[in-house]
Order: C-alpha cells, then sequence, then structure tokens
C-alpha cells in the first residue's frame, strides 16, 4: 500500500497572507513544515498541494527548490485537490495535514499512521482530531484512498469540500473511524499559524528550539512551553476558525 502525505498551502490566508513563507532565522515555515514531513518513516511520498492562482507561484517554486512534489488544484475546492494529487500519485492511503503546523512532529505522524496499520481490516479513517489531546498544530489524519474517492464523488455542501476529510467523520455509521489519544491533555496549546499573533508565538519557538535541536519533538515543545508560560499568552485569545 502507497502511503502518500498531502499538506495543503496557499498564499491567500484570509487571516495573514502570505503566511506560509514568512522566515524565522532566514527559513520559510513552509520549509520548516516540509522539512519535518521528509522525516517520516511511515510515508512513501510527500506532496504539496496548492492551488491554480499565480499568487501560489512562489509555493511551487519553493517545491521545486526543495524536491519535493507539487500539486494544483482549486483553491476552495479542497477536497478535489487532495483527490486530484492522491490520484496523480498512485495512494492507497492518505495522510492529511496542513503546512499552518511547522512545529508538527514526525513521530506524531508515524504515531497515527501506525496505527492506521494497526486497524488496516477495520478502520477508514483515523485521526487525533476528532477528540483533541494533542497540541492545535500536530493535527494528522489518515484516510482510505476509497473513502477519499466517494467523498469526492458525493460530497456536495460547501464544508465537505473545503475541509477534505469532513465527509468521512460525520458519517460514522458508514466508515470506520478511530481517534488517537496523547498521553495527557495537551490540547489547550495553539501551535499552529493563522493570525500575527500565533506567528509570533511560532517564531520564538522556533528560535528556541530550532538552533539547539532541528529534530525537536512535541515532548521538546511542551518542555519549552513550561519554561515559557508568559508564551501561551500571546495567542490564547485567538479563535480557530471553523474550516481551515
Amino acid at each position: 500500500m502507497k502511503v502518500v502525505l498531502i499538506t495543503q498551502a496557499r498564499m491567500t490566508s484570509t487571516r495573514l497572507p502570505g503566511k506560509v513563507l514568512k522566515e524565522v532565522l532566514g527559513k520559510s515555515l513552509l520549509e520548516y513544515h516540509v522539512e519535518r514531513l521528509l522525516q517520516v518513516k511511515n510515508a512513501d511520498e510527500v506532496v504539496v498541494a496548492t492551488t491554480t492562482n499565480d499568487t501560489d507561484v512562489p509555493i511551487v517554486e519553493l517545491c521545486k527548490g526543495l524536491g519535493v512534489a507539487c500539486f494544483r488544484g482549486s483553491e476552495q475546492d479542497v477536497l478535489s485537490r487532495f483527490y486530484g494529487a492522491a490520484t496523480e500519485h498512485g495512494a492507497d492511503v492518505i495522510v492529511r495535514v496542513t503546512s499552518d503546523c511547522p512545529l508538527i512532529d514526525p513521530g506524531v505522524i508515524n504515531r497515527v499512521i501506525a496505527r492506521f496499520h494497526d486497524r488496516l481490516e477495520g478502520v477508514d479513517y483515523i485521526s487525533n482530531t476528532l477528540e483533541r489531546t494533542f497540541p492545535r498544530g500536530m493535527d494528522t489524519e489518515v484516510v482510505t484512498m476509497s473513502a477519499l474517492d466517494e467523498a469526492n464523488r458525493e460530497a456536495t455542501e460547501t464544508p465537505d469540500r473545503e475541509h477534505v476529510t469532513r465527509f468521512v467523520y460525520v458519517h460514522p455509521e458508514r466508515y470506520r473511524i478511530e481517534n488517537v489519544a496523547f498521553e495527557s491533555d495537551q490540547s489547550g496549546h495553539r501551535w499552529t499559524v493563522d493570525t500575527p499573533e500565533d506567528f509570533e508565538l511560532i517564531r520564538l519557538m522556533l528560535e528556541a528550539l530550532y538552533v539547539a535541536k532541528p529534530r525537536f519533538t512535541l515532548e521538546d515543545c511542551l518542555d519549552m512551553s513550561s519554561k515559557h508560560p508568559e508564551w501561551s499568552r500571546i495567542n490564547r485569545h485567538i479563535k480557530q476558525k471553523s474550516y481551515e
């Protein structure tokens, strides 16, 4: 079975345009993100799914420079974009992450994929977001190609087209779904970039973590947060958008 890790990225974010190419220590957030995705041992390929907009040409060029595959599709119909990327790269299993998570831990992604393989005959969709215990910014979803194909063919509501896997996980009577939980509830941490405040927090964490240990882990992030509790107040007031 071919496991393809697909991340979505675009320049036209409403609350922080161009966020994926904002730089910390001379490197864009998307570079940090892709660097960490390439460390995932349980995935066969990494693909950046961007849009056909001219504004996303810099993302395409960055992918070329990084030597990572890039697929271009609809901006609004993200489900069709993911399906197109998965089809083009011959995926049997799709791992979905989003590029606004530059701290995402390859070990967390490996863990979710491993759970999927353990439950191979009994699950269509697994994630660590159905019941949040992981910090936001570690979000990982795994879905079968057959389930994604059905969603792409049958989903008609706008939220289902925008949120890729929603058609699957809102139908537990139809699909076998499962959640992966962390050892303790750390869902209060927000390590995703959607606003200037989010970026400020991520900048501080990358500057503190990356130079000393480029392959830092979720546990390293938690340890750094405990050492600097004031950092969490920077974006504590930010409300997550319903669909990303």
